[in-house]
This record gives structure tokens, sequence and C-alpha cells, in this order.
């Protein structure tokens, strides 16, 4: 009897299911809305895991009790104390699969590397970074906690410095740059001071959507945007190499997978990311994840449910995967 598996990547914006067969064939993909439990609860988390998994079965005609295996990738899921909750809600789905959870910051890490273990840094709308050693016996990894515990940098905290370098331009602080205008039409402000008043006041919003201009004001060789994303790079690498440190290997050869938006936006992030990481450990290697997370997912899966996938297994969902095209659900 062929077994099959589901992965899934709940994200703090985004959220994607799949099932595959076990010879690694991804039979079908279905995307949702934010599945972080801080985001939206643990109701809510039930409720949208529940919609992606009847979407599948009913795609691939397959019942919830053919299901051998789940891996579940959860974006929040930063303590051990988090952990019962999370199953708890887990359980809601009626599976009789074997189960595993982790953060998502870990899929990315068993996609996007070639045995399964090193670091993965994130750097999307937030920014995480975990890793593992080759035996899987030891953790390394930041708190998640952004800003409040002083880890950068994802778009949001791009913006937040970009912001402050506009008014720190506006006040004499620093050096004109192009952001302003940018920004000031992004909002729709009448001008600088409308828009820094608005901003103020409450009613212009500067959040993580508006990252692209900080990559497209460095693009046109503005100096304050290149700053900030030597800054950003700089503030990765710690975070990796605070990783790196808690596992030890920094003498070893690893891949540091990247994950996230703001690697697409400018070389110099991953450029000054890895200056920052060599610095600790030369011999790290780092590559962007190619596949959507939610395969790292299915992987975890495949080995929670007793069939860790071979090379060729392996191969074969990374391909079918990136090749698959999600079906949206309706968030619930």
């Amino acid at each position: 009897m062929t077994a099959y598996f589901l992965g899934v990547d709940a994200g703090g914006s985004k959220t994607e299911a799949a099932i595959a067969d076990e010879r690694g064939q991804v039979l079908a993909v279905a995307t949702g809305g934010a599945g972080n439990p801080d985001t939206v609860g643990y109701d809510g988390m039930a409720a949208l895991l529940q919609a992606l998994l009847d979407r599948l079965l009913r795609e691939t005609g397959l019942r919830r009790e053919a299901i051998d295996g789940a891996g579940f990738g959860i974006a929040g899921y930063d303590w051990p104390e988090d952990r019962p909750f999370l199953l708890a809600t887990i359980a809601t789905l009626g599976l009789r699969a074997e189960v595993e959870v982790v953060n998502d910051t870990i899929l990315g890490l068993l996609a996007g590397t070639r045995e399964g273990w090193g670091v993965a840094v994130v750097s999307g709308t937030g920014c995480n970074a975990w890793g593992w050693t080759r035996d899987r016996t030891r953790i390394g990894r930041v708190t998640g906690g952004g800003i409040e515990m002083g880890e950068f940098a994802g778009a949001s905290e791009l913006i937040f410095k970009a912001q402050q370098a506009v008014a720190y331009a506006w006040t004499g602080r620093g050096p004109y740059t192009t952001l302003a205008p940018l920004f000031v039409d992004y909002c729709g402000a009448a001008n600088l001071d409308d828009f820094l008043a608005g901003l103020m006041a409450g009613r212009y919003t500067l959040d993580a959507a508006a990252a692209p201009l900080v990559f497209r004001a460095a693009e046109q060789g503005d100096g304050v945007a290149l700053d900030l994303i030597r800054w950003a790079g700089r503030e990765l690498g710690e975070l990796a190499k605070a990783v790196v440190r808690q596992l030890g290997i920094a003498a070893l050869s690893f891949e540091v997978v990247l994950i996230g938006s703001m690697f697409k936006g400018s070389p110099l992030l991953a450029k000054t990311m890895a200056q920052t990481l060599h610095a600790l450990a030369p011999r790290a290697e780092l590559r962007r994840l190619r596949v959507p997370p939610v395969a790292g997912g299915l992987l975890l899966a495949m080995e929670r449910g007793g069939h860790p996938p071979a090379p060729r297994q392996r191969e074969r969902l990374l391909a079918t995967i990136g090749s698959a095209s999600p079906i949206p659900v309706e968030t619930p």
C-alpha cells in the first residue's frame, strides 16, 4: 500500500500545505492566509489547517486515514511551552499519522541543505535563525523576538531604520536620502513635512511592504540606502554567528540557507552577511532556498512516518514541489 505524507508551512502572512507519496511525487499543494497562532490564534490556525487539508484530500481523492506522516513548520513556535498547544491544535485535524512540529525556519534548513543540517536564516517580514548539528542532537537558535530582543533584520526592521534615516535627514542629523521622496510618494503625502507629521499622527503607515523602495534607492546609488542594506547584512550575519557558536560548528564546513524575500532585494545583503559570518566560520557556504519551504515539511513528514527519503526520492520531491501550482483556499 502506498504511503502518503502531509507537509505544512504556517507563516505570518501565508500558509502552504502539500501532500506527497512515498516516491517523493508531490500530488497537490494548497495555500491560504496566515497560520501563525500569534497572529490568528489557535482557533484560527485550526480552522485554516482544516480548510487546507480538506482541499488537498478532495484534490487527491485520499482519505485522511491514508496520511502516514505529517510535518508542520509553525511561525511563532519559539519556546517549548508552545508545543502542547500546537499539538492540541493539530490534533483537531483528526489525523492518525505520526506528527512532528518545528519552527518554520527548520523547514528551510531541511529543504535547502544537502544533508538536512547547518544553519537557516530568515529575512522576510521579520527575521529568525535556527540550526542543527549533523546528528541533530543540538539545536541553535535566536529568540525570534525581533526588535524587542535586538534581533535584526527583516523588512520590518529595515523600514524602521529607513524611517529614522529620513527623519534624520529632515532634522539635519543625517545626510539627504532619496528615500524621502520615495516614501512621500508611497504614502501619498503632500510633501516631506506632511509625511512625517502623518506618520506621527497615524494618518500614514510605513511597513514592511515598503522595503523594495530601499533596494530601489540603493540601485540608484543612494548612500543611505546602501548603508541600510549593509547594516541589515551585518545584523543577519550576527544572527547566524550566534547560532554557529551555540552549535560549536565554527571550524566545520556547513551550509547556511537564506530564506525570505529580503534576499531577493540586492546581492549586497547576502554579500555583507557572508563577510560578517566568515569572520567566525570561514568554511560556511551560503545558499538561497530555491524551493517552497513546505518541501521541508514533506521531508520531515516522511522521516516521521518511517520513510526517510533516499536521494532519488528527495530529488523528485524538490523537483515536483517547484512545478506544482498551489490551489488557493479562502481563509475561514
